[in-house]
Formats: C-alpha cells, sequence, structure tokens
C-alpha cells in the first residue's frame, strides 16, 4: 500500500487548506490516481487495521439496495448511523421517511435506478416509442397533459449492476459497462449524495481478466478511502466470479482527495510504518465460479453474505482510529 501512503504525503506536501459543509477543515489537493494489480494482492491498508468486515457489510447493503442504517448494522456496518440520526439538515429533511433513513443512497441507484420516458403522443412516431419502451420493460403510468398537449409517461426501475453483468456476459468487448449513482433528481432526497459515483467494467477477452476503474468525485483519504478500496476491488473479485474472468486492474480515481485536519495525527502515524505486503482475498466456495460450472448465476449479487469474503495472510499495524466528519 505504500499507494496509499504516498497520497497521503502528497496530500501533506502540496494540498491547501479548505472549509467545507462539515466544519471541519480539509487539506485537499484535486486530482488523484492509484492502480493496483490485483493479482500480485489486494488493496488493504496494513499501516492500521483495516475494518474489513465492516466495509464488506457495506458493500453486501449497496447490492442489496438498502437504505435504511439499521439494515447495514445488521450486516456488520455502523458508518451510516450518524448520516441517518445524528445530521440536523437530514434530520430536517421532508424526503427522510422514518429513523434510520437514509433515502434512495447508493445501492438504490446501482439496483434500482428510478427511469422515465416522457413521450409527446402528438409525434408521428408516438405509439412506435410506447411500444418500444414497453418491449424494453417500461410500464405506461399516465399521461402528463402540458397545456393542453399530452405525452404519455412511462417508468421502469433499472438495475444498472445486473445490466453489466449480462453485458460482460453478451458483449465483452463493450467499452459501456458501467454504472453510477449520480441521479440529479434525487439529490435532495439523500442523507448523503454519493462519493464513489461511476464504475466501469473493462474485459480483456484475449487473457480472460476483469478490470475496474472507479471515480470518486470526494474522498476522505483517512477513513473513506481504505473502506471505497476495499469495496471497490472485492466487488471486482465477485463480478469476475459470477462471469469467468480473473480480477486484474483495479484503477481508483479521485476529484477532491483530502485529509481532514482531526484525522492528521493518525494519518501521519501510518507514515512513520512500514506496509505489509499485500493479502490475498478468497470468496467462499459457496459463490458459483461460471469458469468452472459454465452456469451464468448473476442472482448471486443479491445471496452473497459478509461472511462469503475473508482476506488471507493479512498483516497490519495497531489500529489508529479517528472520528469521522458528518
Amino acid at each position: 500500500m505504500k499507494q496509499y501512503l504516498d497520497l497521503v504525503q502528497n496530500i501533506f506536501d502540496n494540498g491547501s487548506w479548505q472549509d467545507n459543509r462539515t466544519g471541519v477543515r480539509t487539506r485537499s489537493i484535486p486530482g488523484a490516481m492509484m492502480r493496483f494489480d490485483l493479482q500480485e494482492g489486494f488493496p488493504a491498508v496494513t499501516t492500521k487495521k483495516l475494518a474489513f468486515k465492516s466495509a464488506i457489510g457495506e458493500l453486501v447493503g449497496f447490492l442489496r439496495a438498502y437504505r435504511n442504517a439499521a439494515e447495514f448494522t445488521a450486516l456488520g456496518c455502523k458508518v451510516w448511523n450518524q448520516n441517518a440520526n445524528e445530521n440536523r439538515q437530514w434530520l430536517a429533511n421532508p424526503y427522510r421517511l422514518e429513523e434510520g433513513d437514509l433515502g434512495p443512497v447508493y445501492g438504490i441507484q446501482w439496483r434500482e435506478w428510478p427511469a422515465y420516458k416522457l413521450i409527446d403522443t402528438r409525434l408521428p412516431h408516438s405509439a412506435a416509442q410506447i411500444d418500444d419502451a414497453l418491449s424494453r420493460g417500461y410500464t405506461q403510468i399516465g399521461l402528463v397533459d402540458d397545456g393542453g398537449a399530452s405525452s404519455a409517461l412511462l417508468y421502469k426501475a433499472v438495475d444498472q449492476l445486473r445490466a453489466c453483468l449480462d453485458t460482460i456476459m453478451k458483449d465483452p468487448g463493450s467499452r459501456r459497462i458501467l454504472f453510477h449513482g449520480w441521479n440529479w433528481a434525487q439529490l435532495e432526497e439523500m442523507a448523503l449524495p454519493p462519493c464513489h459515483l461511476l464504475y466501469q467494467f473493462l474485459v480483456n477477452i484475449e487473457k480472460r481478466e476483469i478490470s475496474l476503474c472507479l471515480y470518486i468525485r470526494s474522498n476522505d483519504v483517512g477513513l473513506g478511502t481504505p473502506f471505497n478500496l476495499t469495496e471497490g476491488a472485492a466487488l471486482l473479485h465477485l463480478v469476475g466470479r459470477l462471469t469467468g474472468y480473473r480480477p486484474r486492474w483495479f484503477t481508483y480515481f479521485i476529484g477532491d482527495a483530502h485529509i481532514y485536519e482531526n484525522h492528521v495525527d493518525m494519518l501521519r502515524a501510518q507514515l512513520t510504518r512500514e506496509p505489509f505486503p499485500a493479502p490475498r482475498l478468497v470468496l467462499s466456495d459457496r459463490i458459483p465460479d461460471y469458469a468452472e460450472t459454465g452456469r451464468y448465476e448473476p442472482e448471486w449479487l443479491e445471496k452473497i453474505e459478509p461472511g462469503d469474503f475473508s482476506l488471507e495472510g493479512y498483516q497490519h499495524h495497531a489500529p489508529l482510529t479517528a472520528p469521522m466528519a458528518v
């Protein structure tokens, strides 16, 4: 994890202090990148103890499209409790449904993106357009009267991640195998707009490898980066298992890479520690391997449990903690 320590040092050396919505200053740089060869090991931070079970629990919650902090807590991930129940702006938000509610965060967008089509019924090809939408799984839910003009309103929930797996199986050479969570129409309905927001899978058919590029608009390098590295790399391993490809390159892009002021001591302590060798991620044998079975079983996106992921040979330095800014 030398790349991670190099990023931390770069922010200390070249970053600037900035104010933000949390009230805790950050030292920030614009634009950062790390690239990991997953055949050489799993990108787990070793200069402190990684909260691996919590990170995997969060990933499983996303895959199940959970939206309540209690659901994440049941999976061993408590990081959403503060955002759900202690953020004053969110507590006053009319879109908050109940105790623990987070709104349509990450997993909702990944697995149930709300897609609408508005088709002007006055147009000559409107009937063909409606028929095409219906053939693609849309349901007509009504008519919209806009100043005397009538338009058909159609809706479906788009499972973006499942569509990615389907495309990997049917058209692995596609450069359009991606999903994202930045839904402008629902940002105000979320406890926290997505930080890790764009995932693109890239398949090397000749080598039977699959890679992932992840773009994060804003990353808390002290606490968020180790979590997001774990989740992204674990997701790539899972998708590779279900589609028959070996996970290879995991490229991690950050828009605003920052260190919170109250994380400085934790990160400076890590800079004094020598990283241990990267561990290896092990997936449970109960998760079907397409390369061995020849059976495509994407329903395992919802069936996996946190215990299906484990780290082998994980050595780490003593734990370090710091408060999360909300």
